[in-house]
């Protein structure tokens, strides 16, 4: 598992992605008689984006759990606490620009190295709190900061863009 932070709140995160992508090279200096040169490339292309997100913070007896910067505790005491929800990115295609460097290290082999972004837009998000209640002085129930935390990461723009890092052998023929 990993972990996505929302306004303080760290929701731990399990993934499940399932992409397929088609990208296209352009090598600028490619017609170069300096090797290095020639392995310099943009990559452009699109993917199918199938991504679902299991997010969860849990709480247990005497712990506060801060959601939309107000506190909340167990309803039930005894009982176990928190936020659960999904995030996804749902059968988008989605553009993806890229650089990268591929130097040739003999006739047939080479080595390749890339760093870009597919632009996804903003997630689908669900969470719906179980077994909270606001602590005293607290007048906003738990389930409508956990919308409120919800709608935020729906609009949050550094959602947007999915980085993507790729490393690897090349065999030429």
């Amino acid at each position: 598992t990993d972990d996505v932070s929302v306004n303080g709140t760290k929701y731990d995160l399990d993934m499940d992605n399932n992409n397929v992508y088609l990208n296209a090279e352009i090598r600028p200096w490619g017609a170069s008689t300096n090797p290095w040169a020639q392995g310099l490339y943009i990559a452009a292309g699109a993917a199918y984006l199938d991504n679902d997100y299991d997010l969860a913070k849990r709480i247990g007896n005497g712990d506060t759990l801060s959601i939309d910067g107000k506190n909340y505790q167990q309803a039930v005491p005894g009982q176990e606490g928190g936020v659960r929800g999904k995030m996804s990115y749902k059968n988008d295609i989605a553009p993806y620009l890229g650089f990268g460097f591929a130097p040739k290290i003999s006739k047939n082999w080479g080595v390749f190295g890339e760093v870009g972004a597919y632009y996804t837009g903003n997630p689908k998000v669900e969470l719906t709190q179980y077994n909270l209640a606001p602590v005293t002085g607290n007048p906003t129930s738990a389930q409508d900061a956990v919308d409120k935390e919800a709608n935020e990461i729906r609009n949050d723009n550094k959602y947007e863009w999915m980085p993507v890092g790729k490393v690897g052998v090349n065999f030429y023929w």
